[in-house]
Order: C-alpha cells, then sequence, then structure tokens
C-alpha cells in the first residue's frame, strides 16, 4: 500500500513538475484569455492531423524580444530585459504585453504602428507629389495613439475629404486623405482605378487590379465587378492646389455630383471596354452584388423637404464592415505580421482560389475580432500569447517538413525567421546603443526618414508597389558595416553604452554578457566568449578596443537583424 501511494505522489509530482514547466514556458497556458484558447487549440490539431510536433519553448530573452519586436517595434533595452528576466511571476507574460499595450508605450505602439500602416496604405514611394507623408503619418500617430476600431478606421480612410498636408495657410486638414491622394486622377475614365484596387486589397483581401480590363483567369472575379466597385469612387475628386511656385504643393480631395458619362445623373453610369472592343455600362455594384442607388447626386433635399441623391463612398464603407471579408483580410494581415505568413499568400488574396491553411482558425478569430468591437490590440494580445508565438524558432526533426518558403502551406510548428523591416532595425539600433533616448520629436523623425531614404525603390506600377533593398543586398551590408550609425555605437568617449559597459566595474566577462544581452537577448556560447577573451589578448590587454570589436560584430550578426 506504502509503495502505491508512493507511485501515485511520484506521479502527481511528475505531473506538476511538467505543469509549471509548461507554465513557465508560456507554451501550455492560455491565461484564460478564450481567444488565446481557440487558437491553441486549433494550431494544434493541426499539428495533431499534419502528424508533426512543434518545436521546445522559446526561451525567455527570445520571447521578450521577440514581442517587444512586434508590438512596438524594437528590441527590448537592457533594463526592460533584465526586469523581464527577473520576474517570477507566473502571469509575466501577459502582464508585459499588458505594458506594452498600455499607457507607458502608447507612443511607442503609435510609432511603430504608423511605420506598419503608412507603408500599407501609401507605400514608400517618397516621390508621389500627390501624397502627403507627413499628413498620413500624424494622422496614423493619432490613430494609433488612441487605438481606434478598425471599422472605424477603415471608414475615415475610404469616406475622407479635405486638404492632405498641415499648414498654416491651409484649411480643413485631414491626414486621412492621403490614402486616396495618390490614387485618384481629377479626371478622365480612369478616376479611381488605384482606388478601387486598393481599396479591395487592402479592406477586404481581394486581389481586383487585373480585373479591370478582364475576367481573372483563376478566379471569379469578373471585369465589371471591378468597375462596378469603381462606380463608388466617381463622385470623388483630388484636386492639386497650387502656390505662386506652380509647384504641387497639397491635395483636397472633394466629393462632388458625378453626372454620369452619359451626362444623366438620374442614373450616373460609366463605361468600361471588354477586351474585344465592346462597351458595357456599370453602376454602384459591391462585390456581394449589392446594389446601390445609382443617383450620381449627392445627398441632398428637394424645397418639399423630399430628399435625394447618394453618398457613393459613405455607402461603400458600410458595405465594406458588414462584409465577412473585411474581420478576415485584418486577421490574415495581422496573424501574417506576428508570425512572418499569413493563412494564405499572399495575405491580401482571400477567395475561393487560394484557401487558407487554417480556415476556421481564421473565420473563427474574424468573428471574434468583430465582437470585440474591431480592438486591434486585443486582437495583438490574442496572437502574441498563442501558442504558436511561444515556440522557439529553431526546427526539429519531427517538424522540419514545415517549411513554407518551399512552397507547402504553415503549420506554424515553430517560429518562422525573418529580417526586420528597416524602421525596426533603425530603433533597434538606437535602442542598443542608447543612442536615441534623447533624439526624438521631428528632428529625429527627420534623420530616421533620411537613413531609411537609403533603402528606397520606387518602382511606379499601376499598383503603386514598391520595395526596399533593405534585403541583405551588399549595399545594406555596406551600410551596416560602415554606417554612421554604427561608427557611432561603437565609439566611445561620448558618454554611451558602450562607454558605460567598459568603464563599468565588472570583470570582462560580465562586460561581453552584457553586451550579448542587449543586442540579442542571450549571453555568449562558451566559444563567442573564447572568441572574445582572444580579442583581448590580441589587442594585448586593450580591453575597451577589444569591446568595441565585439560589439561591432554582434550588432553587425545576422542574429542581431533577425526576427527569431
Amino acid at each position: 500500500m506504502r509503495s502505491r501511494l508512493t507511485m501515485l505522489f511520484q506521479v502527481v509530482a511528475i505531473f506538476a513538475s511538467a505543469a509549471a514547466v509548461a507554465a513557465e514556458s508560456g507554451v501550455a497556458d492560455h491565461y484564460g484569455i478564450p481567444q488565446v484558447k481557440f487558437i491553441n487549440e486549433q494550431i494544434s490539431s493541426g499539428w495533431t492531423e499534419s502528424g508533426l510536433q512543434p518545436s521546445p519553448a522559446a526561451t525567455e530573452g527570445e520571447w521578450c524580444r521577440r514581442v517587444h519586436l512586434d508590438l512596438i517595434g524594437r528590441i527590448p533595452s537592457a533594463k526592460e530585459l533584465h526586469q523581464f528576466l527577473t520576474d517570477s511571476s507566473p502571469t509575466k507574460r501577459p502582464d508585459l504585453v499588458s505594458r506594452l499595450l498600455g499607457d507607458d508605450y502608447t507612443d511607442e505602439y503609435a510609432r511603430h504602428w504608423t511605420d506598419v500602416w503608412t507603408t500599407v496604405l501609401i507605400g514608400r514611394d517618397v516621390t508621389n507629389e500627390r501624397v502627403n507623408r507627413p499628413g498620413m503619418r500624424q494622422y496614423l500617430r493619432r490613430t494609433f495613439s488612441k487605438n481606434l476600431q478598425y471599422d472605424r478606421f477603415m471608414e475615415e480612410l475610404v469616406t475622407a475629404v479635405g486638404t492632405n498636408a498641415n499648414r498654416k495657410n491651409i484649411d480643413g486638414f485631414n491626414g486621412a486623405t492621403n490614402f486616396l491622394s495618390g490614387k485618384m486622377e481629377e479626371m478622365g475614365v480612369e478616376n479611381g482605378v488605384q482606388a478601387t484596387a486598393k481599396t479591395a486589397q487592402i479592406f477586404l483581401g481581394l486581389q481586383v487590379q487585373c480585373t479591370q480590363c478582364h475576367n481573372h483567369p483563376f478566379n471569379k472575379g469578373k471585369q465589371n465587378q471591378f468597375w462596378e466597385l469603381n462606380a463608388f469612387f466617381r463622385q470623388t475628386r483630388a484636386l492639386r492646389r497650387f502656390e505662386e511656385s506652380q509647384d504641387v504643393q497639397w491635395v483636397e480631395l472633394v466629393d462632388e455630383d458625378f453626372a454620369g458619362e452619359g451626362g444623366n445623373p438620374e442614373e450616373a453610369e460609366l463605361y468600361y471596354e471588354l477586351r474585344n472592343g465592346l462597351m458595357k455600362v456599370a453602376y454602384p455594384v459591391f462585390v456581394d452584388g449589392t446594389e446601390v442607388a445609382k443617383s450620381g447626386y449627392l445627398p441632398a433635399k428637394m424645397e418639399d423637404g423630399t430628399a435625394y441623391g447618394v453618398h457613393r463612398r459613405k455607402e461603400l464603407a458600410q458595405l465594406i464592415k458588414a462584409s465577412p471579408f473585411f474581420p478576415k483580410a485584418i486577421v490574415n494581415r495581422m496573424w501574417g505580421h506576428f508570425f512572418g505568413y499569413g493563412f494564405t499568400k499572399p495575405v491580401d488574396d482571400l477567395g475561393e482560389h487560394n484557401p487558407p491553411s487554417h480556415p476556421e482558425l481564421l473565420d473563427g478569430l474574424a468573428e471574434r475580432f468583430r465582437e470585440q468591437s474591431f480592438d486591434l490590440k486585443e486582437l495583438a494580445r490574442w496572437l502574441v500569447l498563442s501558442k504558436p508565438y511561444a515556440v522557439s524558432s529553431r526546427s526539429t526533426a519531427a517538424n522540419v517538413r514545415d517549411d513554407p518558403a518551399l512552397g507547402e502551406k504553415p503549420k506554424f510548428t515553430h517560429f518562422y525567421l525573418r529580417q526586420m523591416q528597416a524602421e525596426e532595425l533603425y530603433e533597434s539600433l538606437l535602442t542598443a546603443t542608447e543612442a536615441g533616448q534623447a533624439a526624438r520629436g521631428e528632428e529625429a523623425a527627420k534623420k530616421k526618414d533620411a537613413w531609411l531614404a537609403q533603402f528606397i525603390i520606387a518602382f511606379g506600377t499601376d499598383e503603386g508597389d514598391d520595395a526596399t533593398t533593405f534585403n541583405g543586398s551588399i549595399p545594406q551590408v555596406l551600410m551596416m558595416f560602415n554606417g554612421e550609425m554604427v561608427k557611432e555605437a561603437v565609439s566611445t568617449g561620448k558618454g554611451g553604452f558602450l562607454d558605460k559597459v567598459a568603464g563599468s566595474s565588472m570583470n570582462n566577462g560580465a562586460k561581453i554578457d552584457t553586451l550579448y544581452m542587449a543586442a540579442l537577448a542571450r549571453k555568449p556560447s562558451s566559444s563567442e566568449l573564447s572568441m572574445a577573451n582572444r580579442m583581448v589578448a590580441a589587442r594585448k590587454g586593450d580591453v575597451v578596443g577589444a569591446l568595441q570589436d565585439v560589439w561591432w560584430a554582434v550588432l553587425n550578426s545576422n542574429e542581431f537583424i533577425i526576427k527569431h
């Protein structure tokens, strides 16, 4: 009897120990959040069905670094990392997420998501004179500082009117107009082509740009659907405004009556051409077949009080909000942001032709997001506290087949490695070197823009595509090796981070540990520590010079620039 009790206690102890380890790793627990539990169950079910096993949990340092990068766009400072690693609370992870999403980090959260959404909405092309980037960024900073509900965010962008630049001599500034100001023409049959394509792509996850000329060869997209969606933008004009220099200074987005291409505003039609040369007529019809009034008049009242007319863009915003594609599109985009891959590839191409990797999870999260009043911070919280977000980036023999880079649909058995965005690297360099503590405000923003500008390539396609050379290319490598930011980071005598470490009372090993923790959220391996000691010996006791070498090597390592 005693032996059986002893064995029972041993079994209980083993399970208790395993539960404690799981809770500490943050992998098994959903912290009492039902949406996180739903994610974990759906992803785990996919692992089972595919015969795959997840990687072990990421280290505490890896997870802390990961969540800082994804939520506020930079690595944790040495102090923030130390605070997290020394916290013994079982709720340390949700507590950290709440802090990063809370008031103390409002400015950094808004800055990061302004960077993300500026690229989504207007791209990186700085040559488009009909877009005022400072105006766009000012609007986005306000939006994310207030945590504006996503449906209202969409509505403000789709229905915006006003001037796109914030200047003393200009009335009616509305930074939200920059989403459409660079995608509209003042007149002509091409009015709003880019506005149509980008609105559908961003807010519905539907790529309709190909169907402006012909039916889509691979999905159900029809040419008439593109022009029926385009009809919603025909009451809108982007008017160029000039000063005495005659250079374009700003754009005013206005609504006005649309007479129709046939000259009948009661039924304001537009015409488009089929590939065989025949002309067809289109009126405003949403992608699900919902029609709105054909009138081109804006809403008004007759003398007898009878209302007439329709505001097409406002109708469009309401139709987008009600569409099942609306929450799915943003859930898919956000999942791609946090996990490296969305449920579809690309993330903004939903539809029967491109089935998602986890359809029940995508649909369920979209439904829960709508129930949560389209709260982007809550959606982010669910994702970063989930089981797949907490696993290591190191694949194992049990999940090596899970490789989306080879065309396989992602199973999220391990955290997929990906390079930081240029903005994230900039902010992370400032954080690691403590070079940006006093460098905030307008001048700091200009310095950052100048640094980022060296990577921009604007292709100027019909879709407004752009790219960067921030992709491991030779210019990027040379910039990192020889750029001013890295030079400043490894310089001494300026009271920077390296100075503080070099001048501290720590022994050499602890100083090297500090550098690695600040940049990589881990201590050096035995081989790395041995190499650092050889550097000290090679410099004949010049510890400061050796630390400069180590710091330069760490900041230029692949590991620093990679999300892992």
